[in-house]
């Protein structure tokens, strides 16, 4: 795929949200999941990891959300989500490109482990 190749939109299957947070911000980033959960009802809370997990490199719990969620949920973790990272992506069937290359960090950006989606290292 060249960088003028123009994709559908419709690839999108739903979409991720990662809070990160570490030992001295896992109170407010327990206070923000409670705030998504009351305001995105529709949304999949998932649990809090006190460890990196996937290709994360800090703690984190994922809110997962349908395409017709995005436009409200971005501006309101933006607005609402404190001292806080979030990273964001799609889910397209293409995880390496979904973690790389279509990407949304909210706050500061981290380096992910993206070598856990090199199929050589599939189990």
């Amino acid at each position: 795929m060249t960088a003028d190749t123009v994709r559908d939109t419709a690839a999108i299957e739903s979409w991720h949200a990662h809070v990160y947070f570490d030992a001295d911000t896992a109170a407010p980033a327990r206070a923000l999941y409670g705030r998504i959960e009351a305001a995105f009802p529709a949304a999949e809370m998932g649990r809090f990891h006190e460890k990196p997990v996937g290709p994360h490199p800090m703690w984190s719990y994922q809110v997962a959300f349908g395409p017709d969620l995005l436009t409200e949920i971005l501006p309101w973790l933006a607005l609402n989500r404190g001292a806080l990272d979030v990273f964001v992506h799609p889910n397209t069937g293409d995880d390496l490109a979904d973690h790389r290359d279509h990407v949304v960090f909210l706050g500061r950006s981290y380096p992910l482990t993206l070598s856990i989606f090199n199929k050589d290292n599939a189990s």
